[in-house]
């Protein structure tokens, strides 16, 4: 029996500044050495006041900003109660009623809301024996992001949580390292054979976006077959296990009221139209170029492929290097599109992710690629002659002279060497004359040969077609 998946998201990112969300100690996710960025305020020491740290607050605002959304003029935060280990004051300042940002989209996904609060600690269990609690990440500024229940698969998930992950690092917001745990996904899964909703799971434990993928996959193929047995599906809270490839009963579900949530009485309200800096006219100055926009931009003024177009997208240093090529060459789109599969390709093989190394060496690529273009040199040179511009430097017309692959286009030279071919060869001329086209390419092969690789091959095919019909 056919069921109607609908999917929500609640995707958590730990925002990038130099303190925690409410005291001084330093925001530092690599730090190694456990318990060493802490202190009274986010340890919940007796007699200690947090205060608001206005970077996050304006990091969130941002997000808000890019994503179309309403920002808050009224805002304050609460205290979500709740008890857990790593959870130092026994309680989260989250916010409830009152978000910094409501409503927005993206990637033609509806956005529920978007809030601040601050992370918990690090738990490390011995199983058996004893559990160890690491303070250094509570308190660090986290954004959380809900989504409307109206995402239908999980590739759609996947798309969603990765543009989002691109949105956080373009604007500088978030690193959203998934591995080191800097951005967490957690899927709310139902099913249901009618128009409304089905019973609400909730899958926790997905730090990658192929966990993401799988973990979706699995629930609504679990939750399908209990449907189908005539079963009732439980509301509850579901790990995942990336080894078993399963999700596994955590607890049951928590509804809002279980948090007993109320406004916290040691932080003041925020009345964000009266902050100046804070306004939606100011924020959105400051947003860089988004990355659907660089999407759209580069298909439309460069009509280079949809796979660099990624590239220079998922990759703003290879993105911004293009741009500075793609400066050296316009008008030229031609030019641009031969750029863009050498840098897509050979460039990127030969430098990895070091792009800096090549930056400096902009003007020299432009010259090789109007040196293909002109039929100065070959592909195959081009490449050599690429490898030595990243290896040691140098002017690619220099390396070019150097290494022999200059291309011989002079067609009275060429001619000798064309002829001499044609007369060593009569079975092959005469194949082409019955009709074999094959044996034009051996010719030209041969032609190539004799020169070394230096010969134009578009020459010779020109002066061959032009002796091969006189004779």
């Amino acid at each position: 029996m056919g069921y109607k998946p609908t999917i929500g998201l609640e995707i958590h990112a730990e925002l990038k500044t130099r303190t925690k969300m409410f005291c001084d100690s330093k925001n530092d996710p690599d730090e190694p050495k456990p318990n060493v960025n802490i202190c009274p305020i986010c340890m919940a020491h007796p007699g200690t006041l947090p205060v608001i740290n206005k970077e996050a607050v304006k990091h969130v605002l941002r997000v808000g900003t890019a994503i179309g959304g309403k920002l808050a003029d009224f805002t304050e935060f609460d205290r979500k109660n709740y008890f857990y280990p790593d959870l130092p004051k026994g309680y989260q300042v989250s916010q409830y009623k009152y978000p910094l940002v409501s409503g927005g989209s993206i990637a033609n996904v509806a956005t529920d809301r978007v809030h601040l609060e601050e992370d918990t600690g690090r738990s490390a269990h011995n199983v058996g024996e004893y559990s160890l609690v690491d303070f250094n990440r509570a308190g660090i500024p986290l954004m959380e992001l809900v989504t409307k229940p109206v995402i239908k698969t999980a590739q759609q998930a996947v798309f969603f949580a990765k543009e989002l992950q691109l949105l956080l690092r373009y604007i500088g917001a978030s690193d959203a390292n998934m591995e080191k745990g800097e951005m967490r996904v957690e899927a709310n899964v139902s099913v249901s054979q009618y128009q409304e909703l089905g019973t609400k799971v909730e899958v926790k434990n997905l730090n990658s976006f192929k966990s993401v993928d799988r973990a979706i996959a699995y629930e609504i193929k679990r939750q399908s077959e209990l449907l189908d047995k005539g079963e009732k599906i439980v509301q509850e809270t579901r790990g995942w296990d990336e080894n078993k490839g399963k999700t596994f009963s955590q607890r049951i579900k928590e509804e809002s009221h279980d948090y007993r949530y109320f406004p916290d009485p040691d932080l003041p309200k925020l009345y964000i139209s009266e902050i100046p800096e804070f306004s939606e006219e100011n924020l959105k100055k400051e947003l860089p170029e988004l990355p659907w926009s660089r999407r759209e931009r580069y298909k439309k003024e460069f009509e280079i492929t949809d796979e660099d177009i990624e590239m220079y997208v998922q990759n703003k240093k290879f993105g911004n290097l293009f741009e500075n090529i793609t400066k050296e060459l316009l008008p030229d789109k031609k030019l641009i599109k031969l750029a863009s599969n050498y840098i897509a390709s050979d460039l990127r093989n030969l430098i990895g992710d070091d792009v800096g190394t090549f930056a400096d060496k902009t003007a020299s690529f432009a010259k090789l690629m109007r040196m293909i273009q002109g039929g100065e040199i070959s592909s195959r040179g081009a490449k050599d002659i690429l490898a030595v511009m990243v290896s040691r430097g140098g002017e690619p017309e220099i390396i070019a002279k150097e290494m022999n692959l200059v291309q011989k286009s002079d067609e009275g030279e060429l001619n000798g060497i064309i002829e001499k071919i044609i007369t060593d060869n009569p079975q092959v001329v005469s194949d082409f004359k019955a009709g074999k086209e094959k044996s034009l390419q051996f010719l030209i092969g041969q032609g190539m040969k004799e020169t070394k690789g230096a010969a134009n091959p578009s020459i010779l095919k020109k002066l061959f077609l032009e002796s091969l019909s006189k004779s």
